[in-house]
């Protein structure tokens, strides 16, 4: 039972390896272009074996895009656990929040046009959505502390209550994460000016902080 369990210990721990090499490759040189043998290539193993243990190049970039989502998850959830974001007032953890959109859009620019490719995938390639619950799982959702930073904005005055909370989250988290997906894509057309992107998403911000201000 040792063996057996040494085994599979061994073997989660090449296809962990095989999920963050495949990260990186995507990151670096985008979905599309990245074969299945270049994954295989990189971690030292049999394509055959790659494609036993994830079925198909959608099976492996679904793993890696989860990967990724989880490991910023873990950078970001530490930030709002401290004293220092806990002792704000809540307008002022509200808006910290949201400001968190800003530093995915700065920080992780590879991510974000990754996410753009992943979503044309998803389309072109009709993946089922049995398939993507472990990735929509993953992805940063900071609901549960935007709904806690409300409430202790509600006992210390200084949010105003409205009546859906979660509609007002979604609909902002939306617009900021799609405007910064397309922001880094570029500009595309003659009238583009993306030279104040960041000034973009701090502007729907503002204009979500005011709207819960308590006057």
């Amino acid at each position: 039972m040792d063996n057996g369990s040494s085994h599979e210990n061994s073997k989660n721990k090449r296809i962990g390896k095989a999920v963050e090499v495949s990260a990186q490759l995507f990151l670096k040189n985008g979905i599309a272009p990245v074969k299945m043998t270049d994954i295989a290539d990189e971690c030292g193993i049999g394509v055959a074996t790659l494609y036993r243990w994830f079925g198909t190049k959608n099976g492996v970039t679904i793993a890696a895009m989860t990967y990724m989502w989880n490991e910023l998850n873990n950078m970001f959830s530490g930030i709002f656990e401290s004293d220092v974001f806990l002792l704000q007032p809540g307008i002022k953890q509200l808006s910290d929040l949201m400001r968190m959109f800003i530093v995915l859009y700065q920080a992780h620019p590879g991510f974000m046009r990754l996410l753009s490719e992943f979503d044309l995938l998803l389309i072109s390639e009709n993946i089922p959505k049995k398939d993507l619950r472990e990735y929509e799982r993953s992805i940063i959702n900071f609901y549960s502390v935007f709904e806690k930073a409300y409430m202790t904005g509600i006992s210390d005055g200084t949010v105003r209550e409205i009546p859906d909370i979660k509609l007002f989250y979604l609909s902002f988290a939306h617009t900021l994460l799609e405007l910064g997906k397309k922001l880094i894509q570029g500009e595309l057309l003659p009238n583009d000016d993306f030279s104040h992107a960041e000034d973009e998403l701090s502007t729907i911000i503002d204009a979500a902080v005011f709207f819960l201000r308590k006057e």
